[in-house]
């Protein structure tokens, strides 16, 4: 999941926003930041959340495990603690190759059309 440009990024993002991001609900979100320590949303006025881009990585790091890769929250954990980096740039490698596919994906559906 890619945001907007530099220059169109905000600091700040609202855990509507982030959920929309996921395709999770709020309350999935507010689980997770309570199930693992490193997801700590910064909070505003009346308790509301504002997520920063870091934030949001470690959201997608926890979709990616548990979403992605069907592991149970537990599962999550386990991984995380045994090795965080090597599972962030497992992920990272496999979110390229997935925007690759659909590159080529949408190069083979234009050379479709043309022939």
């Amino acid at each position: 999941m890619l945001l907007k440009s530099n220059k169109e990024k905000k600091v700040y993002y609202s855990i509507s926003e982030v959920a929309r991001m996921f395709d999770v609900n709020e309350a999935t979100l507010r689980y997770w930041e309570n199930e693992f320590t490193f997801i700590s949303p910064r909070r505003a006025g009346r308790q509301v959340r504002q997520y920063t881009e870091e934030d949001i990585a470690h959201v997608r790091l926890v979709h990616h495990l548990i979403k992605e890769q069907g592991m149970t929250i537990q599962g999550a954990k386990q991984r995380l603690k045994s090795n965080k980096q090597k599972t962030c740039d497992t992920m990272d490698v496999i979110h390229r190759l997935q925007a690759v596919r659909d590159e080529l994906n949408k190069l083979r559906q234009e050379l479709n059309s043309v022939v």
